[in-house]
């Protein structure tokens, strides 16, 4: 893995992460005038005026655009239209609830489907790979929203088990996390059997078997390093589909995090806090795949040779 090789997605992840500012930047002023949301319909056009020199809205939209590029590069992410204050200071109390959400989904779709699925491959065509196979497609298939509710509905109204919404210790986090982690557990359990399936298949499995080597061997030593670039892969498009679920199972768990600050934002038309949380997300999956592609060339080398020759 050279230097140029690391320099490339390094470029790659900087251009995402700005064509993502940009391409928010200017979708969210062609929306309309923001000042009309945060002055009263019959304002005078003094006050008008005051706000928008206050926001730096009077400026032609280049000039804008300008200013907004040098604040980001100097910690500067704007002020809230709502609250008037750092746009910084309302998200990033926001980043470590989502985080926490995120990972340990990402965490229970690992543990729950990666094991699930070897197990199928193994018990190809029984009950047990049909259960596995029954249970990723209901993952899969069932809306986050419409799960979230059943689960509230079963375990707050009914069995008066566990919070309904907001933080309110470890139980807070049951329903979001399974609700979360379900889809994307039953797409790590299907990817896995059917990788695990291919290498079963494969000639240096039958010689290993031929060869006396124990089951869970096999399977541990041959089988798992064999699905590991898969899942990577999988991994990698897992974040980013993560990220975008938290906006709905924020909402539907009143869970104070990014997500749920960003339907408000959008509500209020609070422009500075959209475009960071946008621009958050943005460098969060150009990070992953960045990372996906850094893991692909330290577990396979061969792939970061053939990228390196045919380009970055």
């Amino acid at each position: 893995m050279s230097f140029s090789f690391l320099l490339g997605k390094l470029l790659r992840f900087v251009l995402t992460v700005w064509a993502a500012t940009t391409l928010v930047f200017i979708l969210l002023r062609m929306t309309g005038d923001p000042v009309a949301a945060m002055v009263p319909s019959d304002a005078p056009q003094v006050v008008i005026d005051q706000y928008r020199e206050r926001f730096g809205l009077g400026e032609p939209l280049f000039i804008q655009y300008l200013s907004y590029l040098r604040g980001i590069l100097a910690g500067d992410f704007g002020i809230s239209f709502r609250t008037g204050g750092s746009a910084w200071d309302m998200v990033a109390p926001r980043i470590g609830p989502t985080l926490m959400l995120t990972g340990l989904s990402l965490l229970l779709a690992l543990v729950v489907g990666i094991p699930a699925g070897m197990f199928a491959a193994v018990h190809r065509g029984k009950l047990l790979d049909r259960f596995v196979m029954g249970f990723s497609v209901f993952g899969f298939a069932m809306p986050n929203f419409f799960l979230g509710i059943l689960l509230i509905l079963l375990f707050t109204l009914s069995l008066r088990v566990l919070p309904a919404g907001g933080f309110d210790g470890p139980s807070s986090l049951i329903m979001p996390v399974i609700t979360m982690g379900m889809a994307t557990a039953g797409s790590y359990a299907r990817m896995t059997r059917s990788a695990v399936l291919e290498v079963l298949s494969s000639p240096f499995m039958r010689t290993a078997k031929a060869n006396g080597v124990p089951p869970l061997r096999r399977m541990t030593h041959h089988v798992a390093r064999a699905v590991l670039v898969p899942l990577v892969t999988l991994a990698g498009f897992s974040v980013g589909s993560m990220i975008a679920g938290a906006v709905v199972i924020e909402t539907v768990f009143a869970w104070p995090g990014v997500g749920r600050l960003l339907v408000t934002s959008v509500t209020d038309r609070d422009l500075a806090v959209v475009q960071l949380v946008v621009i958050l997300a943005a460098a969060t999956m150009a990070l992953s795949n960045m990372l996906v592609d850094l893991l692909y060339g330290w577990l396979d080398p061969r792939i970061g040779t053939s990228r390196r020759s045919g380009g970055a």
